[in-house]
């Protein structure tokens, strides 16, 4: 007979996820839990199998917003969400796309323009709003007075959407951030979320991998730089899934430069990291290392969290024109499209076991390689 109670391992493989993922969830709350007189956490079976089939909740916590608008429209709706932290936005103005989307990984938020005419986004908002499945999504139709009705909400105007977005993303329960004592680095203010994103991914302590390794070799030589890395910011550590031109597998996170580059979705640049003062007496700068430049752009998963970054480094001061941050840039989003490419296998071959829930390794193949055979040295 199946257990009632389970400890947070047994916990974590039903789930199909990590022990620290567990651990992060049923300490946050989100899987109700108590203490034995030991102090060990214990939780109840059935608590545990409503993550699986219940509503919206951390573990499939979303910041991926949705945004449906005529074309002309569209650089009004990127403007007005521009300065919205932490989130991935993605705009259609061909409503078929942007049902494939939604249908592919459901968001925390949909932004619906109401036309002119209002037949056409009124039939796909009743759409919407009739999906079971939507019911941890926020819908949000602009541009049209009406009362709000449950998971939708009416904003009058572009001016109330931002708030209104910000409420949607931040609507999940915030796991705990796993810091003792307050860090010296700067994080994210959904670093609890970020953090099980980044468990889930399955990708940290896993061997080198050539799809990742060809997008360091690239960034290095295409930008002329000594050093490029694939990071990975777990709690205490910045994890190098792939590097090139650098021995060390890992730095603690005090020393990333990525810390700041997951503040933000754009390109972030340090064209001297001796004159900066957030870099100055960093060890990888003032030490033997003897950074001086850095430039690095955030890699997400296919829910929206930033779990790293693709970044190049230099031992001398220099910048970037236009073209280089492109190319930068570009190859980024081939390191984030690959990660929701093994995201999307994992949940197919789950798929294809109706009633499990298994752990799974990343399912793309893994190729495994001596240091001495990687490309590049410090």
């Amino acid at each position: 007979m199946d257990k009632d109670i389970l400890t947070t391992a047994e916990a974590a493989k039903i789930l199909g996820v990590s022990i620290r993922t567990a651990q992060l969830l049923i300490e946050g709350g989100t899987i109700p839990s108590w203490k034995t007189p030991g102090g060990h956490r214990r939780v109840y079976r059935r608590d545990v199998l409503a993550q699986i089939t219940g509503p919206a909740q951390t573990m499939t916590a979303s910041a991926r917003v949705i945004v449906i608008a005529r074309p002309e429209r569209i650089a009004d709706y990127e403007a007005a969400l521009a300065k919205i932290e932490y989130c991935v936005v993605e705009r259609y103005a061909d409503v078929y796309a942007a049902l494939l989307a939604i249908g592919s990984r459901l968001p925390a938020a949909i932004v619906i323009e109401d036309e002119p005419s209002g037949s056409g986004r009124l039939t796909l908002l009743e759409s919407l709003r009739s999906d079971p499945a939507l019911g941890g999504t926020q819908i949000l139709v602009v541009g049209r007075a009406a009362a709000d009705n449950g998971m939708t909400r009416f904003i009058d105007g572009l001016s109330a959407l931002p708030e209104a977005v910000e409420a949607a993303i931040r609507g999940a329960i915030e796991p705990p951030v796993p810091f003792e004592t307050p860090p010296s680095f700067p994080f994210p203010a959904n670093e609890g979320q970020r953090l099980v994103a980044l468990e889930r991914s399955g990708l940290v302590d896993t061997p080198p991998e050539d799809a990742f390794d060809r997008l360091t070799w690239l960034a290095a030589r295409s930008l002329d730089t000594p050093v490029a890395l694939l990071t990975l910011l777990t709690p205490t550590q910045q994890w190098f899934k792939s590097r090139y031109g650098l021995d060390m597998v890992d730095t603690p996170r005090g020393w990333a430069f990525c810390n700041y580059t997951i503040l933000q979705k754009d390109i972030m640049v340090a064209e001297n990291l001796a004159t900066d003062p957030r870099f100055a007496e960093n060890p990888a700068v003032s030490g033997e290392l003897g950074f001086r430049f850095y430039a690095g752009c955030p890699v997400v998963d296919p829910d929206g969290f930033t779990l790293g970054s693709l970044c190049v480094i230099d031992t001398r001061p220099r910048t970037l024109d236009d073209t280089q941050k492109q190319i930068l840039a570009s190859l980024a989003a081939l390191a984030s499209d690959e990660i929701k490419l093994r995201v999307t296998d994992r949940q197919l071959r789950r798929a294809a076991e109706p009633g499990t829930a298994k752990a799974s390794a990343p399912a793309r193949s893994v190729k495994k390689r001596d240091p001495e055979q990687r490309q590049g040295t410090a």
